[in-house]
């Protein structure tokens, strides 16, 4: 699913014609809260789109953390042209296995992660405690009709004997978890008819 061909495609998309509607939210969210030097933990991180608009915006160094060995190629070398590779650091795995290795960052970020992962609560949970000040989340929306499109998806998934899955987790369960985890919102917007952007803060930060 997440192989060389398609980290390849999606950084040519990319530089064409810049980060998606529902990142280019999240980062407009981001921006307005103010990431100069800021760190940045981009969870998920792909090509790296995330780490690369907000190194341009002012952010002092990201760090990503990708399971996919392609998207970490491509990552790199999109870092490279754009001048930034002294100014972020790769790790290649699973976040949740990974997190007690990576270091907490102002900014934390999981763009389009949680619908391919299935423990939510451990997901959210261990990279809520890596956010200092802010934390962003791009997923899809709780709703019917995407709940009955991901069945449909995960059933073609099975006939084509794939492994990968997708999964939808209720906008109430993510937002419990985040609070636990002393985090507070600060913005949930619908992005388009499947996404949802949702920024949260540590108030005592």
């Amino acid at each position: 699913m997440f192989g060389e061909r398609t980290a390849q495609q999606d950084l040519r998309r990319y530089r064409r014609r810049g980060p998606s509607t529902p990142t280019r939210m999240l980062l407009e969210a981001l921006r307005r809260e103010g990431i100069d030097d800021a760190t940045v933990l981009d969870i998920g991180g792909g090509i790296g789109a995330i780490q690369q608009e907000l190194l341009d915006a002012g952010a002092g160094h990201a760090t990503s953390v990708e399971a996919s060995a392609a998207y970490v190629r491509a990552a790199r070398e999109e870092a490279e042209r754009r001048g930034h590779s002294a100014r972020v650091t790769y790790q290649t795995g699973d976040f949740v296995a990974l997190a007690d290795r990576v270091p907490p960052a102002d900014v934390v970020t999981l763009d389009r992660v949680l619908c391919c992962y299935p423990d939510m609560e451990s997901l959210v949970g261990r990279s809520a405690d890596r956010a200092q000040r802010l934390y962003g989340l791009v997923y899809p929306r709780d709703t019917w009709w995407i709940a009955f499109g991901f069945r449909l998806m995960n059933l073609m998934m099975r006939v084509a004997r794939r492994a990968f899955r997708v999964h939808l987790h209720r906008t109430s369960a993510v937002d419990a978890v985040a609070r636990e985890h002393g985090l507070t919102p600060r913005l949930t917007r619908r992005a388009g008819p499947i996404w949802q952007v949702a920024l949260y803060a540590r108030e005592s930060a």
